[in-house]
């Protein structure tokens, strides 16, 4: 099958885009910048795609592809569900955190699709469970893990579990080193919590109440006056 120019295009636009974002910054970065970098007008490039926000949404997509061919080797390992979990977790780990911190601008296009495109992680999350399921399914039908009545709930709450290794530096100022070893003691309580013995606790009814009925809203004010400062 012959290529197909249109996709060319595309592939050429994203790549003067991911070089002049990862030099520059998002923010720097204007589509007239980006038209001119691959020889085109700034009116042509808007027929491959809408907005800059298009083209960062496509990085990410495309940085996301090669992690999914990993973890499609990572399922397919003769190996225990618990090592495969623990290799895909700090391997997606491992991945962002030095991509971050080689290219710091990638940061700020995460913190972009955060903000501006939410439903963007939703679809990553999704894509990422399908892995993460096969691996517990496989776990339950060995033995290794408790049956467990909803695997893609239980993905979903493993994913929830470990939301601060996603994209690391947007949460804290830690190391590698020490992401890892954090990395580890969660999943040692995860998989403790799907172990064969492992106990489940009954339902709790006790919902969470709201914070205006635990903490109400003072209508009192505080002049600034009144706060002494020692000096």
């Amino acid at each position: 099958m012959s290529p197909n120019p249109t996709d060319d295009t595309r592939l050429q636009i994203l790549h003067a885009a991911v070089e002049r974002i990862l030099h520059y910054g998002y923010s720097k970065t204007t589509m007239a910048e980006i038209a001119r970098d691959c020889n085109m007008s700034a009116g042509n490039i808007y027929r491959f795609f809408a907005s800059k926000l298009d083209i960062a949404e496509a990085m990410a997509h495309k940085f996301n592809e090669e992690s999914y061919l990993t973890f499609a080797k990572i399922v397919a390992r003769p190996e225990s569900a618990a090592n495969r979990l623990r290799e895909l977790f700090h391997y997606e780990l491992a991945r962002t955190f030095s991509a971050i911190e080689e290219e710091a601008k990638i940061l700020e296009v995460a913190e972009v699709l955060g903000r501006e495109r939410p439903l963007y992680m939703n679809d990553k999350l999704a894509k990422e469970r399908v892995f993460l399921v096969q691996i517990l399914e496989a776990g339950v039908k060995a033995g290794e893990f408790r049956p467990l009545a909803n695997l893609n709930e239980a993905a979903e709450m493993w994913q929830s579990a470990l939301m601060k290794f996603r994209f690391p530096q947007l949460f804290s100022k830690l190391t590698l080193p020490q992401l890892q070893r954090e990395l580890d003691g969660v999943m040692d309580l995860l998989l403790a919590g799907v172990s064969v013995g492992a106990i489940v606790p009954a339902p709790w009814d006790g919902l969470t109440p709201s914070t205006e009925e635990v903490c109400p809203t003072s209508s009192v004010s505080f002049p600034s006056s009144s706060i002494k400062i020692d000096q």
